[in-house]
């Protein structure tokens, strides 16, 4: 995104998209990093569940795509289309 945005849309994430991980059952938390190069800023956000079954109750059954709100589309110049999960072994 252009990195004149990146204030507005991190503000913007924080009160919807962590938000609304942090407020749903078997969420352990959420964050948001941001990274500026020259014009450019890129957000990246993750959370942590204690299962599958909590990210579906969140995402929906298809939860290997992202979830994104109708505001998206004035920040985001590139979105990534999936979402990665990883198990904790130990």
């Amino acid at each position: 995104m252009r990195r004149e945005d990146a204030v507005a849309y991190a503000n913007y994430i924080a009160s919807t998209g962590i938000a609304e991980y942090k407020s749903t059952p078997g969420n352990q938390g959420a964050w948001m990093l941001r990274r500026d190069d020259g014009d450019r800023s890129e957000i990246i956000t993750f959370s942590l569940w204690d299962s599958r079954d909590s990210i579906q109750a969140f995402a929906g059954e298809a939860i290997d795509q992202a979830v994104f709100y109708p505001e998206d589309d004035r920040f985001l110049v590139e979105r990534d289309l999936t979402v990665r999960h990883y198990e904790v072994v130990a």
